[in-house]
């Protein structure tokens, strides 16, 4: 049950923001196999002058960062997969792969309340984290 945030450094279209998205949590299932309908992804469009980036960005206003909070016990490979299809399925988008930073952070399931305030070390998840 990850969750993502994306930020970007521009205006997109409602349809443009799903594709984003949806690309975002697309590379999710494909890399950490979680359910397709485990959806948790936000995005937030921020004005240029409230984001900066590194100087020297061949197009600014494409700066993307995807910040995801997971539980921990991923392997490095499943981490990797995760990056490249990130990377892949936004560029897909028009947003250059070197444009696009990726956090992961990654939490212990008895630091994580869901279903009802329960904690998630305390539930059947329905799918493996450790892949």
């Amino acid at each position: 049950m990850p969750t993502a945030l994306i930020e970007v450094r521009r205006r997109y279209s409602e349809a443009e923001e799903v594709a984003i998205i949806d690309a975002v949590h697309g590379a999710l299932v494909a890399a950490f196999l979680i359910p397709p309908k485990d959806k948790h992804v936000r995005l937030i469009a921020h004005e240029p002058h409230r984001f900066a980036c590194p100087p020297g960005i061949a197009e600014p206003e494409f700066c993307t960062i995807v910040s995801i909070d997971c539980f921990a016990g991923r392997s490095g490979e499943a981490k990797r997969t995760l990056y490249t299809e990130i990377v892949d399925r936004l560029a897909a988008l028009g947003i250059p792969r070197n444009h696009v930073t990726i956090t992961l952070r990654e939490i212990q399931p008895e630091n994580w309340g869901i279903r009802g305030g329960k904690a998630a070390s305390d539930v059947d998840l329905g799918f493996n984290v450790h892949v």
